[in-house]
């Protein structure tokens, strides 16, 4: 039988997992993580004695990993437009396909709550037009193009279409995450404003930084994900709640970094360009899970910036070239490692003796 309060985190060793699961553990839930660890465990350290690790594909599982879970958070697949537009045919399987199969096997389990991290790149209107430049919201018409975007919201309806009166399926569409987590990025907007400044002493904005965004810390973001968790599930089934602090534009967002970086000391000048450089715009309301589940985001800019400051410092994430703090560099990376591994096999132990074997040019990714 399901424990009540024992939840399934796939994708916990991520960027928003390994904050979610350590907020799951302080409320006291019993918690199981399903993940690849493409960034080992050491996002996990802290708390990795007091949850259950289990590790795998997310387009290959089994419905043992539902032992003893009564509720599933989805945060697992590819998780930008870069690393979607490298090989868009994983990113469909890990975003859309999979998201299916993990739901079909929890409602075949009996988890009846699945909570699915979805995005508001779904809203994305493309270039600053003052005709479509208005607040969106839940009930909006989207149509995405990104593929990225596109294997979200193609995710959103096949959990839809499974929902009935024995499975509840939660949508959270997650505006930009940022802030400071275990398992760091430096590919976030903010993230990447704070890093330039440590490294160039300047903020970069491209397309005059006209672009609205919406954005919410990745703190904040984990307290969403509880409170659709905890809430009753009469209020929560089959619904989509975006998840947002605030909406700005780049240019002024640019500036709240600053402020939270000059409270702790560093200088930054902002550097604007005006060239087209592939952007994204959207701006998107949060009212609706305020009014649904009395939940609202808290964390500032500027107290997440000082915070990921006091952080960085602290932990020593100041190796910021590291290619593990960039999604589509490390997936690059491991690639390139992996097919080097293949034709040399073991590294420093005796391999077993093989014949030779004649390389075939490899296929570039679509």
């Amino acid at each position: 039988m399901n424990e009540t309060n024992s939840v399934l985190v796939v994708g916990g060793a991520g960027y928003l997992g390994c904050v979610l699961v350590e907020e799951l553990l302080s409320r006291g839930y019993d918690v199981t993580v399903f993940d690849r660890l493409f960034f080992g465990e050491t996002p996990l350290r802290k708390f990795r004695d007091r949850i259950r690790l289990l590790t795998g594909d997310i387009r290959c599982t089994s419905p043992a990993i539902f032992e003893r879970a009564s509720a599933l958070i989805n945060l697992g697949g590819l998780s930008n437009d870069p690393t979607a537009e490298y090989n868009p045919e994983a990113n469909h399987q890990m975003n859309t396909v999979a998201t299916r199969t993990l739901a079909e096997m929890a409602k075949k389990q009996g988890v009846r709550r699945y909570i699915f991290a979805s995005s508001c790149s779904v809203y994305d209107v493309g270039v600053v037009d003052e005709d479509r430049d208005v607040l969106l919201n839940e009930e909006s018409p989207v149509q995405p193009r990104a593929a990225y975007a596109t294997s979200k919201l193609a995710g959103e309806l096949e959990l839809m279409a499974l929902h009935d009166a024995d499975f509840a399926p939660v949508i959270l569409r997650m505006g930009t995450l940022f802030g400071f987590s275990p398992r760091m990025r430096y590919d976030l907007v903010v993230n990447t404003f704070v890093k330039d400044a440590f490294t160039k002493g300047c903020l970069h904005l491209h397309y005059g930084g006209q672009m609205w965004r919406p954005l919410v810390d990745v703190r904040d973001a984990a307290r969403a994900y509880v409170a659709a968790l905890e809430a009753p599930e009469a209020v929560v089934s089959g619904q989509i709640f975006n998840i947002v602090c605030e909406n700005f534009r780049i240019s002024e967002l640019a500036f709240r970094v600053r402020e939270g970086l000059q409270a702790k000391g560093i200088s930054a000048d902002i550097k604007c360009a005006f060239q087209y450089a592939g952007i994204r715009n959207y701006r998107v309301s949060g009212k609706k899970i305020f009014q649904r589940l009395n939940y609202k985001p808290v964390i500032s800019v500027q107290e997440s910036v000082e915070y990921m400051v006091d952080q960085i410092r602290e932990h020593g994430y100041t190796d910021f070239d590291n290619d593990r703090y960039y999604n589509i560099r490390w997936m690059k990376l491991l690639e390139q490692v992996k097919q080097t591994i293949d034709i040399t096999g073991t590294i420093f132990d005796m391999p077993s003796s093989k014949p030779a074997l004649e390389l075939t040019p490899r296929r570039a990714h679509a």
